[in-house]
């Protein structure tokens, strides 16, 4: 079964070409971080236009990549939400019509499904059940997954996401869209142990998160009269390791409590090199195992939209009729098994 994904939940456009026997045969993905750069975030009208003017290139550019005709497609996956409405709908809308021409049927994927399951792709990839960390620009959450669509919620963020006290701090501290990436370099090179910064809810009964007050505690500190603007590296470094901190605590907390020894984590912040350091350390002296998507895999793709809409496919989901129907706020805790 050949299975084409469609993203376009934000400010990627996102497409690959999956087969069940093969496995991924091609993806491509556009970046808009020039297009949003100049406004310093991301705006959801440039978004959706950008995505309606390259969305049919790339489908081009992919199935012919891979050498296959549209009619040899069994399916269609693209992403139904979360995300920001107009660039779900040129999605949405673009799946719907490619199907109902091909009469194949159309699959709607959550989002974060799709990252929570994109480590099954990878070569070494983590068997049933395991935690999944998800931690991308918009959400933080800790799931235990017993197989697809078996998720439940452990614990999620009360406030600002990872990714979003990233992107906010890089922009407090001077740095530029997007700012989470450029953060993570910055703190490279700097020195943690400088400042002293909160753990938000680091020693809470519950698996919650809270990044905002790490936000706040930034700002005051480059407000301050005494503030330097050459130690920003070194700020960079502790903000980090107090994201850092809080998410290993957490993510080990959920391993503990779940009797698992399997962690997966997923979304954009899982590629931080040093959050990865930290988890794979802690996880080897417990003998636990720690599961990333592929680097190129981290960010919004169409790959994991694709393996996604297959796995429900081969699972038996069959959506009838071609209604296009997003949903900008979709509780990953509400999906579940196929036919749902």
């Amino acid at each position: 079964m050949k299975v084409l994904g469609i993203e376009t939940s934000c400010d990627e456009t996102g497409v690959a070409v999956y087969d069940t026997v093969a496995g991924l045969l091609a993806h491509r993905v556009h970046t808009q971080v020039d297009l949003h750069a100049a406004y310093g975030g991301v705006v959801p009208e440039l978004a959706s236009r950008d995505h309606i003017r390259l969305l049919p290139v790339l489908v081009a550019q992919t199935l012919e990549a891979v050498g296959c005709a549209a009619h040899e497609l069994d399916a269609i996956a693209y992403t139904a939400g979360p995300g920001l409405a107009g660039a779900l709908l040129v999605g949405a809308s673009f799946a719907e019509s490619f199907g109902l021409s091909l009469g194949v049927p159309v699959l709607p994927i959550h989002h974060l499904e799709g990252h929570l399951l994109s480590p099954l792709l990878a070569a070494d990839a983590p068997e049933f059940p395991f935690v999944a960390l998800l931690v991308s620009g918009g959400h933080t959450q800790l799931m235990h997954v017993s197989g697809v669509g078996e998720y439940e919620l452990l614990g999620e963020t009360l406030d600002d996401a990872a990714g979003e006290a990233f992107d906010k701090t890089a922009k407090l501290i001077g740095l530029g869209y997007p700012g989470g990436p450029q953060l993570a370099a910055l703190a490279a090179t700097g020195t943690s142990g400088r400042f002293v910064l909160p753990r938000p809810m680091l020693r809470s009964r519950d698996l919650d998160f809270s990044f905002s007050g790490l936000k706040t505690a930034v700002l005051h500190v480059v407000s301050a009269a005494d503030w330097n603007p050459d130690d920003t590296a070194d700020l960079a470094a502790d903000f980090q390791q107090a994201v850092v901190d809080v998410l290993c605590v957490k993510a080990l907390k959920a391993l503990e409590a779940s009797g698992s020894g399997r962690l997966v984590v997923a979304g954009g912040v899982g590629a931080n090199r040093e959050l990865r350091r930290r988890l794979d350390e802690a996880a080897a002296r417990r003998g636990w195992r720690v599961y990333y998507p592929e680097p190129e895999l981290c960010t919004d793709n169409g790959a994991m939209i694709a393996f996604a809409g297959a796995l429900r496919a081969a699972a038996g989901e069959c959506p009838h009729g071609h209604a296009i129907e997003v949903r900008p706020r979709w509780p990953l805790a509400e999906l579940h098994g196929p036919m749902a």
